[in-house]
């Protein structure tokens, strides 16, 4: 069985946000970003194959999970929903700490876009 993943505007402008954040530290750091925006996209072609085997994000809701992307000290979060048997919607992508991580400055709420309004991940500009 094969899942499509799709990504909500809201975890479009995550991702953007995130490789931003990286080039605010360093202006020239456009590989650090670059591998960076890698391993996300490399983490989540995983819920392709298995979406169900990640851990659940609520106990009120099985279908409603996160997605750990390992990177340098410490990585970032995807949340996701399985919408049916064949979509998965990526909603949110967040740092996983640090005191001026992108995570410290927007809560870790579930928005309200729906997979109907989902596309595939864009890839940031330079």
């Amino acid at each position: 069985m094969s899942f499509t993943v799709r990504f909500t505007l809201e975890a479009e402008a995550d991702l953007v946000r995130l490789y931003e954040f990286i080039l605010k530290r360093d202006e020239t750091d456009w590989a650090v970003a670059d591998r960076a925006l890698e391993a996300i996209q490399d983490a989540i072609r995983g819920l392709e194959r298995s979406p169900f085997s990640y851990r659940k994000a609520t106990s009120g809701n099985p279908f409603l999970r996160e997605l750990v992307i390992p990177f340098g000290a410490a990585g970032y979060v995807a949340l996701f929903e399985i919408e049916d048997s064949n979509t998965v919607s990526i909603l949110a992508v967040r740092h996983q700490q640090g005191p001026n991580s992108p995570a410290r400055e927007q809560s870790y709420l579930i928005p309200t876009t729906r997979s109907s309004d989902a596309a595939p991940a864009p890839r940031p500009t330079r």
